[in-house]
């Protein structure tokens, strides 16, 4: 089992960090949202995303699938009362000489396997696409 651990504080307003590793997030905690860091809401988005992109590189060594840029963009969607994220949708290119029917493998393993995807996708809608932008190969 693997475990994780991160540290997290704020200050009267919403200033707040978290720290993971040598890394420091600034974040938003305050009462209204700001616009200078992310809040909650988009940390999380963010990790989401996070984790689609470590998996597009972790099983295109499995795969054997060649890409030279993966890209993602992602949205969700908040009910009030209660208060939860209700919907994640995605977007994901990836730029890759593969044949078709490789990149979908790519993205059913990305799907299936990824840590915090299947928590996401366990708590609420999450769709997606990928799109796959056929590079020449290099020779």
């Amino acid at each position: 089992m693997l475990e994780y651990h991160i540290t997290a504080e704020s200050k009267p307003g919403g200033e707040a960090i978290a720290e993971s590793k040598k890394t420091i997030i600034p974040f938003d905690a305050a009462a209204e949202s700001g616009e200078e860091w992310p809040n909650p809401a988009e940390l999380y988005l963010a990790s989401f995303a996070a984790c689609i992109l470590k998996n597009v590189e972790r099983y295109s060594h499995i795969l054997h699938i060649p890409y030279t840029k993966a890209a993602i963009s992602v949205k969700g969607w908040r009910r009030d009362v209660p208060p939860a994220m209700i919907k994640v949708v995605y977007e994901l290119t990836v730029w890759s000489p593969e044949e078709e029917r490789r990149i979908n493998l790519l993205h059913r393993n990305i799907e299936k396997f990824g840590t915090i995807y299947n928590t996401v996708s366990a708590s609420c809608e999450v769709a997606g696409k990928m799109i796959h932008i056929r590079e020449k190969q290099e020779k």
